[in-house]
């Protein structure tokens, strides 16, 4: 099959669009259950200490919940019967058990105390309070996996519309039990993670509902030809998205701990922190294109490019309109409270994240023909380039021009990610054929 083949079935930009945009707002929508359950906390007797608790317990489930979310590309890309279905739930088994135990170590051992007191500076007298909301948060990870898994089989039926209800359904349980916690009275960050743990909960439940009738439905039991037939397929796939994930997990911390060393540092973590927020939400839309990609590239791969083509410049004209209009600085005083000194500095650093919003589609478009060719392994390099070139540039900012404070970790993120795409895009255009499980069927929206 080569760059420009089009299949028996055309595929249509309306079908493409279909498909994308639930996706789009089904991740938007995820940044809209943090600002309910940190509006629930913010009205606590004691809302800096308990958001505090809060924060700090969901920045370590955010890591150990990674492996979990890599489920969804890889069932979306590997699953396309029953048989490597069974096959994928035997690694999705084993992947969440060894979440739920690396989890329980550290909620129930001492290495939870050693992880919270040493590695994220919680104080004494927050310390148990933080393993507290861990303690439910770690649930939570569970169903996010779960969760993940039957939204791989969802998105290859192009059922998408489904992430967008069942994150509806989440919100509207969320907001509900903010209202009881707000009535009754928030007294810890364990009304956060209660609130998180029920929503997921319900997503879980709404995810795995479509999915098993799905499996019932519409997934045969073996589709001839299918290379997917066993645990080692699928792990040779998950195995380098895996590591590739822990990679990039070393950017955040570098980013925050080199803008200490900046001549302002409270100013240039704050602005940084603001302006980063800004970006991810503008680019949460746009983080399934690789989706588009697996699902539609063999079939068309020349109007795939150009719906690509089409969406990978709207988050850095978004990025750069919050930038040089007033818009920017009236979200940031606003809706973010930011006095003036600190406006100034966000959206300075917003200007240079503009770049970084330039080029992340391109990545995860770049980053779905690899998955499609099964070059997972080749992610692995990609991030290495990101984080090598990151904290190079970190480390020489810090040096010859501390002055800049948050725009340094902003033109480090910037150039890590071109680095990251240069590479990709190399992989990309090695010449390689691209390989494509086979379709059962012709899947309708």
């Amino acid at each position: 099959m080569n760059d420009s083949s089009i299949s028996e079935h055309p595929v249509t930009y309306k079908q493409m669009l279909a498909f994308f945009l639930p996706l789009g707002f089904s991740s938007t929508l995820v940044t809209v259950s943090h600002v309910i359950i940190n509006s629930t906390l913010a009205r606590s007797p004691n809302p800096e200490f308990i958001i505090s608790t809060y924060a700090i317990a969901l920045s370590l489930y955010s890591l150990t919940e990674r492996p979990g979310i890599l489920l969804r590309q890889t069932c979306s890309t590997l699953v396309r019967d029953r048989n490597s279905f069974r096959a994928m739930t035997s690694i999705s088994n084993y992947v969440l058990a060894c979440i739920m135990l690396l989890n329980t170590i550290i909620a129930y051992t001492p290495l939870g105390t050693v992880v919270f007191r040493h590695f994220f500076g919680v104080e004494e007298a927050a310390l148990e309070p933080t393993l507290g909301v861990y303690r439910i948060l770690m649930f939570v990870s569970i169903f996010s996996g779960i969760r993940c898994l039957y939204h791989g089989i969802i998105i290859y039926n192009m059922r998408t519309k489904w992430l967008t209800i069942g994150m509806i359904i989440r919100l509207a349980a969320m907001y509900g039990l903010s209202l009881y916690f707000i009535r009754t009275g928030v007294n810890s960050g364990k009304a956060g993670a209660i609130i998180f743990l029920s929503g997921m909960a319900i997503e879980c439940l709404v995810a795995w509902l479509e999915g098993r009738n799905l499996l019932r439905h519409s997934i045969p039991d073996k589709v001839e030809g299918h290379a997917i037939t066993n645990r080692s397929h699928i792990f040779k796939f998950y195995k380098p998205l895996l590591y590739s994930s822990f990679i990039a997990v070393l950017i955040g911390p570098s980013i925050n701990a080199m803008l200490g060393k900046t001549e302002e540092q409270q100013l240039a973590v704050a602005s940084f922190a603001l302006a980063s927020s800004i970006n991810l939400l503008v680019l949460s839309f746009f983080t399934y294109l690789h989706q588009i990609v697996l699902n539609f590239y063999a079939k068309d791969s020349r109007k795939v490019k150009r719906f690509a083509f089409t969406l990978a410049f709207l988050p850095g004209l978004l990025t750069a309109l919050l930038s040089f209009t007033p818009i920017g600085s009236w979200i940031l005083t606003q809706v973010m409270g930011a006095n003036e000194e600190l406006m100034r500095a966000s959206l300075d650093t917003l200007r240079v994240l503009m770049l970084y919003s330039f080029i992340f589609p391109w990545i995860d478009y770049g980053n779905g023909i690899i998955m499609m060719r099964g070059q997972t392994k080749m992610m692995m390099r990609s991030q290495m380039g990101n984080v090598v070139l990151t904290i190079a540039t970190l480390i020489l900012c810090v040096w010859m021009t501390p002055g800049w404070n948050g725009t340094i970790g902003a033109l480090a993120q910037s150039l890590g990610v071109a680095a990251e795409l240069t590479i990709v895009m190399i992989v990309v255009n090695s010449g390689n054929t691209p390989v494509r499980p086979a379709r059962d069927k012709g899947a309708s929206l």
